[in-house]
């Protein structure tokens, strides 16, 4: 009873501190107040003023597209070298697997660092394009280590079957693999889409002055003082990604949930 008691505890104080500042946040995006000690009273301006503010509604459609963009050809490109990867010998493999591991791994400014100087070496524009070709880069292994599992789990004749009963190898794939690495599919998309939106460093060093993610935006509003309005669009999304999550556990339950017999 008192072990329960403790388990419970220890987990209910870590979701508090996860928690409790986008609890804050939250509160002060009602705050009538611009002052974060002084409550002003519950109020929706800031609300209505975020989607006048043109500067942080441009930033943020910059990074949705980045971020859609990067994440559709990264899981793409990320499918088929899983694929690939998972149809190699042992040795290779898991040299390929090491080093799909170093990017993630290595330290964010030393990626944006990195790719900074390759555009400059190669005299390549800093701009929209920089910065979706960077992200693109970092959301390959996120895909790739998330395919790489659902391929080990196959059942590696079904495809030859396929095959052998006249399916051409588009067909076979599409219809026979696909169906069962799709949720690792999906955790890839989801995972790159989510890296990409909060990404911060590499964008940083890999855009040009005349564009803005959300990240780099509010950084430079930080050195002015924060808006209200950056509260009120933090809580939007949070709660954006926070149905999404919800939708996406429910139909996987209900997909798991057994059938029942007449």
């Amino acid at each position: 009873m008192v072990k329960k008691f403790f388990e419970r505890f220890y987990v209910a104080l870590i979701l508090i501190f996860l928690y409790a500042p986008i609890a804050i946040l939250i509160i002060l995006s009602f705050n009538g107040s611009k002052s974060r000690a002084k409550w002003g009273g519950f109020t929706l301006k800031w609300y209505r003023e975020l989607f006048k503010n043109e500067s942080i509604m441009n930033a943020l459609y910059t990074t949705l597209i980045i971020a859609v963009l990067s994440a559709l050809i990264a899981t793409i490109i990320g499918t088929a070298a899983a694929i690939a990867i998972n149809s190699m010998k042992k040795t290779p493999r898991t040299i390929m697997i090491a080093i799909t591991n170093i990017p993630m791994l290595n330290a964010d400014i030393v990626t944006g660092i990195s790719l900074m100087l390759l555009f400059v070496a190669l005299r390549y524009t800093l701009g929209f394009s920089s910065v979706l070709i960077s992200h693109i880069t970092f959301n390959i292994p996120y895909v790739i280590l998330s395919v790489l599992p659902k391929l080990k789990q196959l059942n590696p004749h079904t495809y030859e079957a396929a095959l052998d009963l006249g399916a051409s190898p588009a067909y076979a794939f599409f219809k026979v693999i696909l169906p069962d690495i799709f949720p690792g599919v999906l955790t890839g998309f989801f995972l790159s889409f989510t890296m990409s939106l909060d990404d911060f460093v590499i964008t940083h060093f890999t855009k040009g002055p005349e564009i803005h993610t959300l990240s780099t935006k509010i950084y430079t509003e930080v050195r002015k003082g924060i808006k209200p309005e950056i509260y009120a669009l933090s809580t939007l999304m949070f709660i954006t990604v926070l149905l999404l999550l919800i939708i996406i556990n429910r139909k996987n339950a209900e997909k798991k949930a057994p059938v029942s017999r007449v």
